[in-house]
């Protein structure tokens, strides 16, 4: 298959792509700066979202297109302009994929359009699936619903299209090292009251599952890509000290993170259970359900 990336330079986009290419199929990585990159005999690069690209000249007929470009959520304080650019920065590139969807001869088969489980909402006592349509009343909440709004508009020129909602992915970039450093030096410990849930994802069924919305046509609407055995944060982090032979002793008080970290210490404070129902009743079948294995495993590659 011929399929585009946004965002392919990126944590996922890098796993994802490798998966992809050694499975035969050919990728093409939408990126502002194309000649920062090298291509390869699977991968090229491809310019857009700047008036002097026009990729749709230079892609062939698009067997899908995987949209995950987007700005991070934890590098810096959420200030209104950082705000702004996380919310922008997502509609752009995703109005990016409908206009070259618009200029497109042949419509690709089928959109898979990052999202998030902040599109629930924090909540201590509920468990989510994606029976749940109506959005919580958050910043998250916010940035995930008019994310996947815009997506939406790609099935009305007859294009499948599914939204992956994100849990915490663990790999060996991202949350999981910065997480994993206090119990190294020995601090390790709840943060917060501990209650809050964490929706977590192993990052090789975060490719299983793109590349499983991307072969399946019964994968429609709203997907969540989390494991089936959300933790709260308090079992989580003993789980993290047990893996890594370190205690879990030393609570983050919540004061402390609301004080350094302003509002984005909501990404840490609050949660939501989320469980892959759809993902299940289609058939996929979990790597790492559980998450002591998830954790030996990726905490097992660090040191290879």
């Amino acid at each position: 298959m011929d399929i585009a990336i946004t965002g392919g330079t990126g944590f996922v986009g890098q796993h994802l792509t490798h998966r992809l290419v050694s499975e035969g199929h050919h990728v093409y990585i939408l990126t502002r700066h194309p000649t920062s990159h090298e291509d390869t005999a699977g991968v090229t690069h491809i310019g857009w979202l700047k008036r002097e690209f026009n990729p749709e000249t230079h892609l062939p007929k698009l067997d899908a297109i995987v949209n995950l470009a987007g700005e991070s959520l934890n590098s810096g304080r959420w200030t209104e302009e950082r705000k702004r650019e996380i919310m922008d920065s997502r509609i752009k590139a995703t109005e990016g994929v409908m206009n070259l969807i618009h200029t497109m001869t042949e419509p690709p088969e089928v959109l898979v359009n990052a999202s998030a489980v902040g599109f629930y909402g924090p909540s201590t006592t509920k468990t989510f699936t994606e029976d749940t349509e109506t959005p919580g009343d958050d910043f998250l909440a916010h940035v995930a619903a008019e994310w996947e709004e815009r997506a939406e508009q790609a099935s009305k020129k007859g294009v499948r299209t599914t939204f992956l909602r994100f849990g915490l992915i663990l790999g060996e970039q991202g949350a999981l090292p910065k997480m994993a450093m206090p119990y190294k030096m020995m601090v390790g410990g709840r943060i917060g009251s501990g209650e809050q849930w964490m929706s977590w994802v192993h990052i090789d069924d975060v490719v299983g599952l793109i590349t499983f919305a991307i072969k399946n046509k019964d994968v429609k609407g709203a997907i969540n890509v989390t494991a089936p055995q959300p933790k709260r944060n308090k079992d989580f982090g003993e789980t993290l000290g047990d893996v890594l032979h370190r205690p879990h002793w030393m609570p983050a008080p919540s004061f402390a993170l609301k004080t350094s970290l302003g509002e984005m210490s909501t990404l840490l404070l609050e949660g939501q259970s989320v469980v892959p129902k759809k993902a299940t009743a289609l058939g996929y079948t979990f790597r790492y359900p559980e998450l002591k294995p998830a954790l030996e495993n990726l905490l097992s590659r660090q040191h290879q």
